[in-house]
């Protein structure tokens, strides 16, 4: 499934560790392995746009994965 959402990274201590987006509206989702590395910057807010992976599990499990495929700081 596809989606545009606005929200803020944040660092999780959950599992090894993990990154995630809280979007705007409450809802959190792990970015996936391999996110660029510009974006995994804590309290940054941005407009991703993505994949969400149901075929991925984690070890964290703090939400469904987000395959990002482009980004905008706001």
């Amino acid at each position: 499934m596809s989606i545009t959402a606005i929200g803020t990274i944040q660092r999780s201590d959950m599992g090894s560790g993990t990154w995630t987006l809280v979007t705007d509206s409450g809802e959190t989702y792990e970015l996936q392995q391999g996110t660029a590395k510009e974006l995994l910057k804590p309290g940054l807010k941005v407009k991703v746009q993505g994949q969400v992976r149901e075929d991925v599990m984690t070890l964290a499990m703090v939400g469904p994965v987000l395959e990002v495929k482009s980004f905008d700081v706001i």
